[in-house]
């Protein structure tokens, strides 16, 4: 079940949370690149879905304080659009 649910927010949020996050410049273009194939590669291989923060922060390239802030502003651009 949490994996249907991180795969519908992932669909809704996935590409607004990484372009938030290179504006920003917390992660890199070719971080974010690297991060979508590896969500690719974890659903044809079947694992567990991930979102693309999750993937961003085991891999050390964003803190909780930086996912923190994007999704904010992610909540920000919901309650206005």
């Amino acid at each position: 079940m949490e994996d249907h649910i991180d795969k519908g927010i992932s669909r809704k949020y996935c590409s607004r949370f990484g372009v938030i996050s290179v504006n920003k410049g917390f992660v890199t273009a070719d971080q974010l690149k690297a991060a979508l194939i590896e969500q690719a590669d974890d659903n044809i291989e079947g694992r567990p879905h991930r979102l693309i923060g999750r993937i961003f922060f085991e891999k050390s390239w964003m803190t909780d304080d930086q996912i923190d802030k994007v999704l904010n502003e992610l909540e920000s651009e919901r309650q206005s659009g």
